[in-house]
């Protein structure tokens, strides 16, 4: 049975490490000298007088007035090729809301999304050729969880076992968590994937 391949967003198939190691940065939150990880940086700015404030400040710039600045992960779009070029659907499914409480410039953060993803050539009928309409930006985690059952995925790919932890996830989807910095442990039950390499072999070495 050929596959459908549902695909989450931040941190999945755009990084933002080095975005939020300089934006931290220049807002004197950490030093310079911190690992460029959003884990690393996240821990460390939590630990201040009002951290988690400061965080969600810090995030609504990065997915909003900065977004323009986040970088494609190596090996995502090579991925959607190899399923353009196989006919394998592909759809991305993000919890992302229009606009973060923390922005003073209420950017919306759906259409910088989609304004990147336009940049990086995922639209482009000559690039990824991706439509539009396979994109979707959903406000709850649950509103995800249940656009992933509606649109039939078989597989879905995600940095966050959390959401696949959710009693709501459906059993019979595929997890892929897509974790660099992680073990080959899953407590839900997900195949863990190091890198967009490995996911491309998982799904297309047989067809070499």
């Amino acid at each position: 049975m050929r596959p459908t391949i549902g695909i989450d967003f931040d941190n999945t198939i755009v990084s933002y490490d080095d975005l939020i190691h300089r934006a931290a940065v220049d807002r004197g939150l950490v030093d310079v000298g911190i690992e460029p990880s959003k884990r690393a940086l996240r821990d460390r700015i939590r630990e201040l007088a009002d951290g988690e404030v400061e965080w969600q400040k810090l995030q609504a710039v990065i997915y909003g007035p900065l977004m323009r600045d986040a970088r494609l992960i190596d090996g995502a779009a090579d991925f959607v090729r190899c399923c353009r070029d196989a006919g394998v659907p592909v759809f991305v499914v993000s919890h992302k809301t229009e606009y973060a409480n923390y922005d003073v410039t209420q950017t919306n953060l759906r259409t910088e999304a989609f304004g990147w993803m336009a940049a990086q050539g995922f639209f482009d009928p000559r690039g990824l050729a991706l439509d539009r309409s396979n994109v979707y930006f959903e406000s709850t985690r649950d509103q995800k969880i249940s656009r992933i059952r509606s649109i039939g995925c078989t597989h879905f790919i995600d940095d966050l076992e959390e959401v696949f932890l959710e009693p709501s996830f459906p059993p019979d989807v595929q997890k892929i968590l897509y974790a660099p910095d992680a073990g080959d442990v899953s407590g839900s039950g997900a195949i863990v994937m190091p890198s967009w390499q490995a996911v491309r072999d998982y799904f297309f070495a047989h067809r070499a």
